[in-house]
């Protein structure tokens, strides 16, 4: 789903009703969990938390003009995504999220390489992306892109 829109304001107000809420509340989690650092700006047309050119100059390897991608939240035709780079990165962060995933009274999980998806609005693990959402430091994060990534 291709949402137009300028900033993360309007790309909420243009987010279908029947995704709305969990919009909202997966970025409150992430703006309430999220180390300092990050900066949540609009990014490939979805709200992103990215590593600003203040912090990190060099920015996206792929595009030098953009600032590091960390986590993005979109929602999709089908489902609502989160997507978080540290996952794709980090086989042990990884691991660790499906173990606590898994432990949960919920469906199974919809997951490819950095995507969650949450079809069901209504069983989005909140305190689970708090959790994982804060356990990656900007350092960390460069470190890990810089190792792995580049």
């Amino acid at each position: 789903m291709n949402l137009k829109a300028d900033s993360v304001e309007d790309y909420i107000a243009n987010v279908p009703e029947d995704k709305k809420p969990g919009i909202i509340r997966v970025r409150e989690i992430i703006s309430k969990n999220i180390p300092q650092g990050f900066t949540e700006t609009l990014n490939y047309g979805m709200i992103g938390y990215v590593v600003p050119h203040s912090i990190y100059p060099g920015g996206y390897h792929a595009n030098p003009k953009l600032p590091l991608p960390f986590i993005n939240i979109a929602a999709q035709k089908n489902f609502i995504a989160l997507y978080h780079m540290g996952l794709y990165a980090y086989a042990e962060l990884l691991q660790w999220f499906k173990e606590e995933y898994a432990k949960l009274p919920i469906n199974k999980l919809d997951m490819g390489k950095s995507c969650i998806r949450f079809k069901n609005p209504d069983k989005i693990p909140f305190e689970l992306i708090g959790e994982l959402v804060s356990k990656m430091s900007v350092q960390d994060w460069i470190d890990l892109y810089e190792n792995k990534l580049c």
